[in-house]
């Protein structure tokens, strides 16, 4: 788990202009040296530039990077791990001859490409992103994980191209690519509805990402191809019997078992979030299988309701693991908000990342990683809104031409009114009205804040070519598919990478595994979602694994008391942000105000549109207009643990 930053120069080089290129690259690397404080390097030749930030988890005091394979024809750069490396260590020399010089799953990457070319990625099971020069055809090939674990993002110029783990790094580095990249408005539009920055798009126009399941080639002068490696395809399969369901049952258990033990394997301590759900209570479960002496960490807040503190604290201790608790105050999210915004390269108005910042940093003083949940919704089907289609059933039958009519009847009851919002949904399709778990601001709401507002953009332009893809499938299925290439990945993942990370603490996730993927694709709708529950498949694979307490509670998320917070501790603080906001030609601060007050009062709940405004306010402050400097500590986290 580390930081990489690799410039592929526009063309062949003379010593003057690559020695000014090292030191751009060497400066727009220690933007995130939080991300490997262990040690730091660079490298370059006429070519290419490639520098290092390394968090040491396997082979800890070898496989530096970067690291040259081949007799220095490849030279790799790798952020993630390969949990499969040791098999794959083993299945290249007795099948390949290669030989080693580490013992770590960095070389094991730049050897399977040496033999196997670039179908070698799909041999990969883990989370990375990576970049090998090859010296002899001079040409970069790279990856980014199935699922967008590890984020890469890209700018090419007419000073060559490069790629980064950080965006920050890429806006460090615009001068030397020749670029001077802006607000991107359909981006912040986009934010605006689902709450992040959707893939490929970042809210700098030319800076991109490279988007999960992707690979790429670039040569130096030449541009960025990508190919899509990894097409997450569902194939539910009909359960008639219980012979059938008891099988399923096993498989579910058995194959998280297995990933749960790869992603234990470290030269370094491994602890584990633990909520009060079940994704996370047998990640825990599993993790303790391996580990007797297991860590655990949760947080909360003071505020009935609001926390699963007490749940886990009890799951801890049917487990049997220590357990760590930090609360985090409404105080607390205030003070860190602009550096954690500044840690998260884009805004993601998620209010659960706060908390997760501090419970990561509280982890880093105990562990060097640690297991999560996350996926385990998307894979088994556990987000309460996946019941939906099961309640919007009857509008299904409905003609197009009354469910237009009703669309019209919704739109004048007022807001607030009881049956608006189903009455709305159930006269739009799945297409029209699913577009992930996060829904900000409907077009007529924007309309009143977001003064750059553009009719012609919708999130039809984030989710269409998925919903192409996913014609064959059940409702249900489409959702889940929707959200891996939404939700999952734009959310989730970067609240996730970001938030350990800005603390030097690498986050695994078992669930998100190609193995555990294969199995979970074959669950039917019935076997992920009933009338009383979610996870119906995953939660019977888990009997005997985790606490009964745990086995059927439903889904809570992270609930943070932003609705509550925004009304008393936290007004005053907004209001400021506000006014104190130079983003007039963007956002009409006046509706802000307004609906600010609305909140307040009680009248509607607008914490959710108010928290992104917030987030957004703060980002362009110090992004855009840098009126807002953060301080940024140093890491100073030692090389063991």
């Amino acid at each position: 788990m580390c930081g990489l930053l690799g410039l592929v120069c526009s063309a062949q080089n003379n010593n003057a202009n690559i020695g000014t290129a090292v030191g751009s690259v060497a400066r727009a690397l220690q933007c995130q040296r939080h991300r490997g404080p262990d040690e730091s390097d660079t490298w370059h030749n006429n070519d290419v530039v490639f520098g290092f930030n390394r968090l040491s988890i396997i082979d800890v005091e070898r496989s530096h990077q970067p690291l040259h394979y081949a007799q220095g024809r490849y030279t790799i750069l790798f952020n993630g791990e390969i949990y499969n490396y040791l098999e794959l260590r083993a299945e290249l020399r007795d099948s390949y001859g290669a030989e080693f010089a580490t013992d770590g799953d960095t070389e094991a990457i730049v050897a399977a490409y040496h033999h196997l070319g670039p179908s070698m990625v799909g041999k990969l099971r883990g989370m990375f992103a990576f970049l090998i020069w090859d010296a002899e055809k001079r040409v970069i090939f790279g990856a980014r994980d199935p699922f967008g674990i590890k984020p890469l993002f890209y700018a090419a110029g007419p000073g060559g191209v490069a790629f980064a783990s950080e965006k920050k790094s890429l806006l460090d580095l615009a001068p030397t690519l020749g670029l001077s990249p802006k607000l991107d408005q359909a981006a912040l539009q986009h934010y605006l509805i689902l709450q992040y920055v959707p893939e490929p798009e970042t809210l700098h126009t030319t800076i991109r990402r490279i988007e999960s399941g992707t690979s790429f080639t670039v040569s130096p002068g030449g541009q960025v191809v990508t190919e899509r490696y990894f097409q997450p395809t569902f194939a539910p399969r009909p359960i008639t019997t219980s012979t059938e369901a008891g099988q399923l049952y096993r498989d579910i258990a058995g194959v998280m078992r297995d990933s749960v033990a790869k992603h234990m394997r470290a030269d370094v301590t491994v602890g584990a979030f633990l909520s009060g759900g079940i994704d996370s209570t047998a990640i825990a479960a599993l993790a303790k299988e391996h580990n007797p002496d297991l860590i655990t960490f949760t947080t909360g807040f003071e505020r009935t309701g609001y926390s699963e503190v007490d749940v886990a604290a009890e799951s801890a201790a049917a487990i049997g693991v220590k357990h760590v608790v930090r609360t985090v105050t409404a105080q607390e999210m205030m003070q860190a908000l602009p550096l954690i915004t500044w840690y998260l390269d884009d805004p993601v108005a998620d209010p659960a990342l706060v908390p997760l910042w501090f419970i990561a940093r509280e982890a880093r003083q105990h562990v060097k990683v640690v297991l999560s949940g996350e996926g385990a919704d998307e894979l088994f089907g556990g987000y309460t809104i996946y019941r939906e289609p099961l309640s919007l059933a009857p509008f299904e039958k409905v003609p197009g031409a009354l469910r237009s009519v009703m669309g019209k009847v919704s739109s004048r009851i007022p807001e607030g009114v009881r049956g608006k919002d189903l009455l709305r949904r159930g006269a739009l399709t799945l297409e029209e009205r699913y577009y992930g778990n996060a829904r900000i601001f409907r077009d007529d709401q924007i309309q009143q804040v977001l003064r750059t507002h553009d009719p012609r953009i919708s999130h039809t332009d984030v989710t269409a070519r998925w919903y192409r893809d996913s014609l064959a499938w059940d409702p249900v299925t489409r959702m889940q598919h929707i959200d891996l290439f939404t939700w999952l990945r734009g959310d989730i993942l970067v609240k996730a990478d970001k938030m350990t990370m800005a603390n030097s603490l690498e986050l695994r996730v078992p669930f998100l595994d190609p193995e555990v993927f294969r199995v979970a694709a074959r669950i039917p709708q019935d076997q992920k979602i009933t009338k009383e529950t979610t996870k119906y498949a995953l939660r019977q694979a888990m009997r005997g694994i985790v606490p009964a307490h745990v086995l059927n509670r439903r889904k809570l998320g992270f609930p943070v008391p932003v609705r509550h917070w925004l009304k008393d501790e936290m007004h005053d603080w907004a209001r400021d942000i506000v006014h104190q906001s130079l983003t007039d030609d963007l956002i009409n601060k006046n509706a802000v105000l307004r609906i600010l007050e609305e909140h307040r009062s009680g009248l509607l709940d607008h914490s959710r549109r108010i928290w992104a405004l917030l987030v957004f306010m703060l980002w362009h402050g110090i992004f855009v207009e840098r009126r807002i400097a953060v301080h940024v500590p140093e890491p100073h986290y030692p090389v063991k643990l």
